[in-house]
């Protein structure tokens, strides 16, 4: 079967490099498969996993790197780096994890591989490291990746972050033939993670076609039974009580991990040990409490279809919107024990849990939205529920595009990662090229949406729909340029760049610089896009100007595009002067 196993995960990697509109080498297109997999229970985007990817040389042996806080990925302009960020708001021992991930088409796992990323990680996880020492043996996509460690462990410090390092060695290897000597290598690489940072704890995965073929065929169910002690039934829609036990199984994989996919439409993420949570921890051990669900405002789920048989519900499309807190915290407090003993008492107590069912897209963020106000949440969370966010989605899907409003809806559904557009890309992508700001984009990955007028200015009911659309392809076609380019375009340098170029296009094909989207409706009609031989000159242009820019005013790369000063600068350099901007 391992064979089999190779020609299958082969296969996918070989239709991920040819079907996109950038013609990968295997190599490249092996080393996001391999980083996709190796995070699979995260359920990554795709444009999350390539910026996690590390291109070009002195990686270090390092083909992948990527830090979470909790559950969540972290970006450069992530809350825990903010100074208004309180760390007291974080509970003490929040988990911290280092994934690192190497990747290589050879059929072998080596002794040199987890040598070489042992003499790194000495290096690169030491705190007292001298940067410009890094700086000479390290790519800079590298050293950025394991700046937000570094910094995200310095800002939890007092906090006492559990901290973990999780190495996935990725190869075409058959795990089972793996020499004993390179396992020896792996477990003496966990006891070198555990010492680098003290407390931290260290983990080494191997994988090969058939670890990467499981979870690769893995498709998240959306259809789930919930067997139900009592139901009130009105139309189609329930109110049922569940066993927490009964609870837990419908929440669980089989290998004991929660099905975080059932979350993805909730609006926020989960919180850890705060106070409500260490309650309801607490009303679940405690044998003398009152019954679960007095305590607890229960469960919101929302499906397409339920059906019942007996005292079972068939759910289709389920999505819980509210209770992902208690949800986590149950899972949490309780899944081990469940395993140990699924006849102890706890297990029978009752959860409350709404169903409700409706095929209709806005009835559905209409309950999202009311069952999320009871709360704190923050306005940017509700926002894949607003009605041009719904727009937005209908125009794409009408004309073969994906806009991904519920992340991973359409990647679920095996639609072309090439077309999927993200929310935070859309927005980045019309703050570069339709508002002027490219510094802004870029400063911004993870952030943009959290102000409301930030919010509004991108997502404007003046805006044309078509014009949404052709800015979503217009970056796609200058970030395929610059990954297809002769000239090669390193991770930090994309990151830096790519929005800076796609304004230049924009700005070229309508013959000044703007600020309003409206100045795009032209080219969105006739869908003129800038031409290769032309991208490439704004490109040469971009990158001397550049440099340039950093050698006179003594800055470095980050600094620069996140500067608007550069902005200005390069659009004069172009004989397109400021005061021209309306």
């Amino acid at each position: 079967m391992g064979g089999n196993d190779l020609v299958l995960t082969d296969q996918i990697v070989e239709d991920r490099r040819t079907n996109g509109e950038v013609q990968l080498s295997f190599d490249v297109a092996f080393e996001h498969f391999a980083c996709e997999q190796a995070l699979h229970e995260y359920g990554l985007s795709a444009e999350e996993i390539t910026a996690g990817v590390i291109g070009g040389g002195d990686d270090g042996g390092i083909d992948g790197a990527y830090v979470f806080l909790g559950n969540r990925l972290l970006h450069e302009d992530s809350d825990v780096f903010q100074p208004s960020f309180s760390v007291n708001s974080l509970e003490t021992g929040v988990p911290l994890t280092l994934w690192l991930v190497q990747a290589k088409t050879s059929k072998s796992f080596s002794e040199v591989a987890l040598d070489k990323v042992a003499s790194s990680c000495n290096l690169l996880l030491d705190l007292d490291a001298d940067d410009k020492t890094l700086s000479g043996l390290y790519s800079e996509d590298l050293l950025a990746r394991i700046n937000l460690f570094r910094q995200a462990l310095l800002r939890t410090a007092k906090r006492m972050p559990s901290v973990k390092i999780r190495f996935s060695y990725v190869t075409r290897g058959d795990t089972e033939t793996i020499h004993p000597k390179v396992r020896l290598k792996a477990q003496h690489l966990e006891v070198q993670f555990a010492k680098i940072l003290g407390t931290a704890s260290g983990e080494v995965e191997f994988l090969g076609p058939a670890e990467l073929w499981k979870r690769a065929s893995v498709i998240p169910s959306y259809t789930l039974e919930l067997p139900y002690q009592e139901s009130i039934t009105h139309g189609t829609s329930h109110i049922a009580l569940i066993t927490l036990g009964d609870y837990l199984d419908f929440l669980s994989e089989e290998d004991g991990s929660i099905k975080s996919h059932i979350f993805d439409w909730n609006v926020r993420d989960y919180q850890g040990n705060v106070e409500v949570n260490r309650e309801i921890a607490a009303s679940l051990l405690d044998p003398d409490a009152p019954e679960f669900w007095w305590l607890n405002n229960g469960i919101t789920i929302v499906c397409s279809g339920a059906s019942s048989i007996g005292k079972r519900l068939s759910l289709s499309d389920v999505q819980i919107v509210n209770g992902l807190q208690t949800s986590y915290t149950l899972h949490d407090t309780l899944r081990d024990k469940y395993e140990a003993d699924p006849d102890a008492a706890v297990f029978a107590r009752l959860v409350q849990v709404r169903i409700l069912v409706t095929a209709n897209q806005a009835a559905r963020d209409a309950v999202i939205r009311a069952t999320n106000r009871q709360t704190s949440v923050p306005v940017a969370s509700l926002r894949a529920t607003d009605d041009i966010q719904r727009q937005i989605e209908s125009y794409f899907y009408d004309r073969g595009w994906f806009y991904d409003r519920r992340k991973n809806y359409y990647r679920n559904q095996g639609k072309p990662l090439d077309r999927i557009i993200s929310i935070p890309f859309l927005a980045q992508t019309v703050m570069a090229m339709a508002l002027g700001r490219p510094d802004y984009a870029r400063a911004r990955p993870s952030s943009l949406l959290k102000s409301d007028s930030d919010y509004e200015r991108v997502f404007s009911s003046t805006t044309p729909l078509p014009v949404y659309l052709w800015l979503a392809m217009a970056q796609r076609r200058v970030d395929a340029f610059l990954q297809s380019s002769a000239t090669p375009v390193s991770g930090s340098e994309f990151t830096n760049l790519h929005f800076y170029l796609a304004m230049l296009a924009a700005t070229d094909l309508v013959g000044r610089p703007f600020n309003r989207p409206t100045h795009l409706e032209n080219a969105a009609r006739e869908g003129a896009f800038p031409t290769q031989s032309r991208l490439a000159e704004l490109w040469t242009r971009l990158r001397e100007e550049f440099r340039h820019y950093q050698e006179v005013h003594g800055v470095g790369p980050d600094q620069t595009a996140k500067n608007n000063e550069f902005v200005q600068h390069l659009l004069e350099s172009f004989g397109w002067p400021r005061t021209h901007r309306k």
